[in-house]
């Protein structure tokens, strides 16, 4: 999440960002916490995915960015020959233990999703649920997703919208620590006109759908993002205690605002667009 980042006088004074330094505080920001116990809950999205891009058993799948592998296990539930590919791991680890409870075979390997270690046309089909969005170089990252893609393959990809729930989370994350100058934002990739752009003369199909995070309460779901998810501990880190009650406040009415629950329990649908690309 590059709203959790800062920019180095270095990369200023250069006027370009450097793309290195930025996918390192990425790494340690995604490192920090435990993502898994928020990357969980994303589960259905990941159902949902493996559907839009009509899986077959025969399919082999590569999961990029896969975090704790939500897309790797659905796929891998549909008998699908599956790796999955994550720069962290610890969340790998993770994965790992998820599949080793149901018996499932996934091939798990570290790696960058701007650099991906395999042949061209190596995949059926390429899936992301909220990962590959991250990645400082969009143009680089995507041309890896369609360059390991067989021709008449499928690229399936599930992104948070600007619009939505959580882009505006990173707007308001963004306020309070300064993003990288000349970084695109994230969100872009849940745009349909971003993906054109990313994905020239490949069809894209794009349905926006929501995924409702379901918490305790307002003070729940801060408690819980401000604990385990790494780019939200990030940034109280780097408000330090004179800004981050504030932050706290501006993270809470955000909810309330968002909050369609009419009770103490936090229902919040966040906007996400899935998206199949053919290619």
């Amino acid at each position: 999440m590059e709203t959790t980042t800062t920019t180095t006088n270095q990369e200023k004074t250069a006027g370009r960002p450097d793309l290195g330094a930025v996918k390192t505080r990425q790494q340690l920001a995604w490192s920090a916490g435990d993502y898994a116990v928020v990357g969980t809950t994303l589960q259905l999205v990941g159902e949902s995915l493996c559907e839009a891009v009509d899986l077959r058993s025969s399919a082999r799948v590569l999961d990029v960015a896969c975090g704790n592998g939500n897309v790797a296990l659905a796929a891998a539930r549909r008998f699908a020959k599956v790796t999955a590919v994550d720069y962290v791991p610890a969340l790998l680890e993770r994965g790992r233990a998820r599949a080793s409870a149901e018996r499932l075979a996934i091939d798990w390997r570290e790696g960058d999703a701007e650099q991906l270690a395999f042949a061209n046309g190596q995949f059926d089909v390429v899936l992301s649920s909220f990962g590959v969005m991250f990645t400082p170089d969009q143009e680089r990252a995507a041309t890896e997703l369609r360059r390991v893609c067989r021709t008449g393959g499928r690229i399936g990809l599930a992104n948070w919208t600007p619009g939505g729930f959580i882009g505006q989370l990173f707007k308001l994350l963004g306020e309070y620590v300064v993003p990288p100058a000349g970084v695109k934002s994230p969100s872009l990739w849940g745009t349909e006109a971003r993906l054109a752009e990313l994905f020239p003369g490949a069809g894209v199909r794009a349905t926006k759908k929501n995924f409702v995070f379901r918490y305790r309460s307002p003070r729940h779901f801060v408690d819980v993002f401000r604990t385990y998810y790494g780019p939200v501990q990030k940034a109280f880190e780097a408000v330090g205690a004179a800004k981050e009650k504030a932050l706290d406040a501006d993270l809470i009415a955000l909810l309330e605002r968002h909050n369609r629950s009419g009770d103490e329990t936090l229902v919040v649908p966040g906007e996400y667009l899935e998206a199949v690309i053919s290619v």
